[in-house]
C-alpha cells in the first residue's frame, strides 16, 4: 500500500487541549453531519454523474458505549480529495468557501479530538481513483511534535465515494439517557435537511425523522364565539445590516413545558433551540411555567448572525437580541392573530402524559432542594418558641396592590384585606393580623405577601398566573390560621412562621 504524508502544521499542539472544549455530544457528532452534508451539496454534478441520480446524502453514525468506547460515523458524500488534505486536516484552516456549514475550519478535528485521542479517517473522493487512510494519535503527535502524517493509499474503483471516520478510547463515552439525547437533537438539528429530502440520518440504525407537535385550532380566549383558528403565523422581518429573519411561529396543542421555545436556524442547520433547550427568552415568555411556556414555539432561520465556533448558539450581543426580540415579539403579538395573547388566556387540560412528566420534573427538583438544604434548617425552626398570631393591624409598608372584601360567615361579618408588599426589608413571605371585632362586630384579617421575598423574586414576579396562585396559596394558609383561632387552637401563628422560615431558608433557591 503506497504512504504519503499530509502536513499538519502550524500548531500541533492546540489537537491535545481540544479535549477540554465545552462541546456537549450532540453537537460534536453535528461537526461531522455538517461536513458530509457540505461535501454533498458542493458537489452535487460530480455525485449524480457517479451515480445516476444521487438525490440524498446518506450519514450514518453508531455508538459502542462498552469500555473504552468507540463511534463510527459514515457518509456517502464526495470524500476527501487529495488536493484538499493540507487543509482537512491542518487545524484552523479556513475553507476556501465559508459560507456554508464548515466554515471555520476546525470543526472534523475538534469533534473528533474531544471525543477520543486515537481516530482515524478512510476516505474515498469521488473521481479519483485512491483511498486514503489518515490515523491520529494525539498524544504521540504532541509528545514527539509530529508535523506530518502517513497517508495510507489503496487503488479503489473511480465512482466510489465515501467517508468513514472512526473514534476509539472515548474521552466522552455517550451511555444511558445521554444517547436518548444524542438522537432527540439530532433529529431537531438536522430537520430542515431531512424534510426536504438533502439527508438521509441513521443513528445506532434507526432514521431520524421529525414529527412537528400539533398546531392548536381554537377560538381566541378573548372573543365570545368566536370562530376557530389555526393559531400559526409566518415571521419575516429585517433588522438591517444584512441581519433578516424569516420563519414561522404557533401555539402548540396539547401544551409541553419541555417541548416548546424557537428552534432558531442558520443556513438550514439548528444552532440554538433543540431537545428541551428551546430557545425561550424571558422578554418573550415570561418566566418558567407560564402558559407562553406550555404553546409557544416555531422555527427561525437568521441570516447574517455570528455563531460561535462550535456552533451550538448564536453570539449574541445587546445591539443584536434586543432589537431582535423586540420585533419578534411585535411580530407574535400582532392583531392579525396574537399568539402572545391567545397563550395566555386560553386554558385546556394537558394530556395526562405531559403532566406527569412536568410533575415528575417539579418533584424531582424539589425533593432535591429538600434533601440537600432542609437538614440545616430544621432544627432552628423547630426549637424555636411557638407563636401566636398577631391581633394588632400591620404596620404600613410600600405595596404594589390591595384590594379589600367583605364576606359573611355563620352569622359574623369578615372584612379581609390582602395587600402585596413591595419592602425589601420585609423578611416573611406571609404575614397575618387577626383583628378583634370592631364596633360594628366586624372582624378584620389582614393579609400581606412579600413580592421582593426571594421566593416570589424566583417564582412569580411579572407573571399574573404565577402571582394568582402564590396569593391564593396565602390566603389559604391566612384564613386557615384564622380558623384554627376560631376553634381553640393556641399558637396558631407557629405553622406560618414556620413556612416563612422554611421558605426563606430552603426553598428560595433555584
Amino acid at each position: 500500500m503506497p504512504v504519503t504524508t499530509v502536513d499538519i502544521r502550524p500548531g500541533v499542539s492546540v489537537l491535545a487541549v481540544l479535549r477540554y472544549l465545552n462541546y456537549k455530544p450532540w453537537f460534536a457528532l453535528a461537526e461531522f453531519v455538517d461536513n458530509a452534508i457540505q461535501s454533498y451539496l458542493s458537489n452535487r454534478e460530480a455525485l449524480s454523474n457517479a451515480d445516476g441520480g444521487l438525490r440524498r446524502v446518506r450519514v450514518s453514525i453508531e455508538i459502542d458505549s462498552t469500555p473504552p468506547g468507540r463511534i463510527t460515523i459514515r457518509d456517502n458524500a464526495a470524500g476527501i480529495a487529495g488536493s484538499e488534505f493540507p487543509r482537512a486536516f491542518r487545524p484552523a484552516v479556513v475553507p476556501l468557501d465559508a459560507s456554508g456549514l464548515s466554515e471555520f475550519g476546525m470543526g472534523m478535528k475538534s469533534a473528533a479530538c474531544w471525543f477520543s485521542s486515537h481516530w482515524r479517517v478512510r476516505t474515498k473522493a469521488v473521481g479519483e481513483t485512491v483511498e486514503r487512510t489518515v490515523r491520529f494519535d494525539i498524544e504521540r503527535i504532541v509528545n514527539d511534535d509530529i508535523e506530518e502524517l502517513d497517508i495510507h493509499e489503496a487503488p479503489a474503483t473511480q465512482d466510489a465515494h465515501y467517508t468513514e471516520i472512526v473514534l476509539e478510547g472515548l474521552h466522552h463515552i455517550p451511555v444511558g439517557r445521554t444517547i436518548g439525547k444524542i438522537r432527540e437533537h439530532l433529529t431537531d438539528i438536522y430537520r430542515v435537511f431531512v424534510r426536504n429530502g438533502t439527508l438521509d440520518l441513521h443513528f445506532n440504525g434507526e432514521p431520524l425523522v421529525y414529527e412537528p407537535p400539533n398546531i392548536l385550532v381554537a377560538p381566541y380566549a378573548r372573543e365570545e364565539g368566536g370562530k376557530p383558528r389555526t393559531w400559526k403565523k409566518e415571521i419575516s422581518f429585517d433588522l438591517g445590516q444584512g441581519q433578516t429573519v424569516k420563519g414561522f411561529a404557533a401555539l402548540r396543542d396539547p401544551g409541553n413545558h419541555s417541548r416548546t421555545g424557537f428552534a432558531l436556524f442558520r443556513r438550514g442547520r439548528l444552532i440554538q433551540g433543540s431537545g428541551e433547550e428551546g430557545y425561550r427568552p424571558q422578554f418573550i415568555f415570561q418566566l418558567p411555567g407560564s402558559y407562553r411556556f406550555l404553546r409557544l414555539f416555531g422555527e427561525l432561520e437568521l441570516d447574517g448572525f455570528e455563531v460561535s465556533h462550535t456552533k451550538d448558539g448564536f453570539r449574541w450581543n445587546d445591539e443584536d437580541e434586543q432589537p431582535f426580540l423586540e420585533l419578534l415579539r411585535e411580530h407574535l403579538d400582532s392583531e392579525d392573530l396574537p399568539l402572545l395573547r391567545q397563550a395566555d388566556a386560553f386554558r385546556a387540560l394537558a394530556t395526562k402524559r405531559d403532566r406527569a412528566a412536568a410533575a415528575s420534573r417539579a418533584l424531582e427538583r424539589t425533593t432535591k432542594l429538600i434533601e440537600d438544604s432542609i437538614t440545616d434548617v430544621l432544627p432552628r425552626v423547630a426549637d424555636a418558641v411557638p407563636v401566636e398570631t398577631q391581633e394588632a393591624p400591620l404596620a404600613p409598608q410600600p405595596t404594589l396592590a390591595r384590594r379589600e372584601l367583605t364576606v359573611e360567615f355563620r352569622g359574623q361579618t369578615w372584612i379581609i384585606c390582602i395587600e402585596l408588599s413591595d419592602d425589601p426589608a420585609e423578611g416573611d413571605w406571609l404575614t397575618v393580623s387577626d383583628g378583634q371585632a370592631n364596633e360594628d362586630g366586624a372582624e378584620r384579617l389582614e393579609i400581606r405577601i412579600a413580592m421582593t421575598h426571594p421566593f416570589m423574586v424566583l417564582f412569580a414576579q411579572t407573571d399574573p398566573d404565577n402571582i394568582e396562585a402564590l396569593i391564593r396559596v396565602g390566603s389559604a394558609i391566612a384564613i386557615s390560621e384564622k380558623l384554627a383561632r376560631r376553634a381553640g387552637v393556641k399558637l396558631a401563628g407557629t405553622i406560618r412562621r414556620n413556612v416563612n422560615e422554611i421558605l426563606r431558608e430552603a426553598l428560595s433557591r433555584a
